[in-house]
């Protein structure tokens, strides 16, 4: 009896030991979320080939008003600006954010996302509660849930009938050899059979091993979180949790060997994987599992999304609760961006300017390293998490819901053999096409033409951004042609520049936005101030002068 005892009192102290480590693990992570609140990732690795995973493979983006292109991304530097704007608890409501970032829905869907977002806001004790819960997601497989939302169905054999058949037989064989011995060597056989079925099969149920040994944590995560009275209240239905719990227990068994990581459990597989192949458990139930998650794909789709939401409005919430100036954008139908104090988030210090602009586009001038391609850039950006996040580093943005398109980095490809000013021509005809459709559009430009000739780069960019500036569309091109500045004034184009001061042998800019169009030229002075050679910079004004100002 006195080692019973002793047993359960070994028992109750493990059990009280583990509850304190627990408590003790919750207490620091929740020091961590309330110590980190409002202040980027430390540290943080970001894997984009593991978070762009749910943006690239799920077909859910035909029904967005508009998706940002890879060419956009690279334009406007989301991988970089989603490195500041990150503060997910969740791999799930990371690679949900990027998507999010990326994908422009309904104004209606975003005033949704609002009001989640200010339930975060004002909650704390909500809010730690959902971080923690959220937090059981953060490992690097969690990113595998994805697959089971956006994997290929796999078609089932035909030869599973006959799998069924073997199933059958080997249980009868197993009864019938206590009465004969023949009957185990036809065991042995069918044993074989079976084998070759389970190991031709190990292939397809590695594909889905990852994603299912994610379903539990998620599913159970989910659950929690859905039953916070205040996130209740936003999510109208959830019973998309119920039809995923149906299917919970044949990830069980299929995830099985995921979670094998000692000796003693590699004991443990051998034993299941002879009654696998014995009975062709784990090729029966994968074919059942796979009919589950077809059907059941929506549900897994809505789980998604709804841990992604709640981890993205914490995410914004914690973003609003930062250093930088962040307001909410409003969304009117006129022709008109308005935008006072917009900075970029990846720009510390950033310099802020304002821009109003009424039936018109913009034409912005200045020399290189002044701001130009900055400026453009930072407004798309904002324009962007106006329309997917609800926010803009900004005090104050009103613009239509805008489809953003881009022309800004563009390189010559030798693969493709396609040169510079062909991948431009390229490119912006997928500008003008785009212009033609029924909603306004956002363009972006950079040194229209610069692959070009002067006098065809001036009278061909006049005509395509004339172009671009029908309906409602609006325009934001930077150049250093003062020419195309003074044909696009009379197409309804306002002309700002940026400019550079050269004062006691020293290069400095301001970054502010002027308006009116550059009046002064510095480019040679430049090339003085660095040195270039006396014959070199008086030959460049003489040709200056002779040229130019006849």
């Amino acid at each position: 009896m006195n080692w019973i005892l002793g047993v359960v009192i070994v028992l109750i102290l493990i059990s009280l030991y583990a509850n304190h480590s627990n408590k003790r693990k919750r207490l620091k992570i929740i020091d961590y979320l309330q110590l980190n609140w409002g202040k980027p990732k430390k540290r943080e690795e970001f894997h984009f080939k593991s978070i762009e995973k749910y943006f690239k493979n799920n077909n859910h983006k035909k029904e967005a008003y508009h998706i940002l292109s890879d060419r956009c991304a690279i334009d406007l530097d989301i991988n970089e600006t989603f490195e500041i704007i990150d503060r997910t608890s969740s791999k799930i409501g990371q690679q949900y954010l990027y998507y999010k970032l990326r994908t422009i829905g309904t104004i209606e869907s975003l005033l949704k996302f609002r009001d989640l977002t200010s339930v975060f806001e004002t909650n704390e004790e909500l809010r730690l509660k959902t971080q923690l819960q959220l937090n059981k997601l953060n490992r690097t497989a969690s990113y595998y849930f994805e697959e089971l939302v956006n994997s290929k169905p796999v078609e089932k054999p035909k030869v599973i009938r006959f799998v069924y058949m073997l199933s059958v037989l080997s249980l009868l064989c197993i009864v019938l050899s206590f009465f004969s011995p023949f009957f185990f060597i036809v065991l042995i056989i069918i044993f074989s059979i079976n084998l070759f079925f389970h190991l031709k099969n190990k292939w397809n149920v590695s594909g889905y091993l990852d994603g299912v040994s994610q379903l539990s944590r998620t599913l159970n995560v989910a659950k929690a979180i859905s039953n916070y009275s205040d996130i209740k209240l936003k999510f109208s239905d959830t019973s998309f949790i119920n039809q995923v719990e149906k299917i919970k227990s044949k990830t069980a068994y299929i995830s099985f060997e995921k979670n094998l990581d000692n000796e003693f459990a590699s004991v443990i597989w051998l034993v299941a994987e002879f009654i696998k192949v014995l009975f062709n458990i784990e090729y029966l139930i994968f074919y059942s599992f796979v009919d589950s998650i077809s059907t059941k794909r929506d549900a897994l789709k809505k789980l998604f999304h709804f841990i992604g939401e709640v981890d993205c409005a914490i995410s914004v919430a914690s973003l609003k609760a930062s250093e930088f100036q962040i307001c909410e954008p409003k969304f009117i139908s006129e022709k008109q961006l308005n935008i006072n104090e917009v900075s970029h988030p990846i720009i510390e210090n950033c310099i802020t300017n304002d821009l109003n602009l009424i039936d018109t586009s913009l034409l912005l001038t200045g020399s290189n390293m002044s701001g130009k391609t900055t400026f453009i850039r930072s407004v798309a950006i904002n324009s962007i998490l106006a329309q997917t996040l609800n926010i803009c580093f900004a005090k104050y943005y009103a613009a239509p819901f805008l489809k953003l398109y881009s022309s800004i980095r563009i390189t010559d490809d030798l693969l493709d053999n396609t040169s510079y000013y062909l991948k431009e021509v390229l490119i912006i005809k997928e500008l003008i096409e785009a212009s033609n459709g029924s909603e306004p559009c956002l363009f972006v430009l950079d040194e229209i033409f610069k692959g070009t000739n002067t006098v065809e780069r001036i009278s061909g960019g006049k005509a395509i951004l004339t172009n671009l500036n029908k309906g409602n569309n609006m325009v934001l091109v930077s150049t250093h042609d003062i020419e195309l500045a003074e044909l696009l004034v009379k197409e309804k184009y306002v002309l700002y520049h940026f400019s550079e001061q050269i004062e006691n042998n020293e290069l400095s800019f301001d970054h502010k936005l002027k308006k009116g169009k550059l009046k002064t030229r510095n480019a040679i002075s430049i090339l003085e101030l660095y040195g270039y050679p006396v014959d070199i910079i008086e030959d460049a004004r003489r040709t200056e002068k002779e040229t130019f100002n006849n």
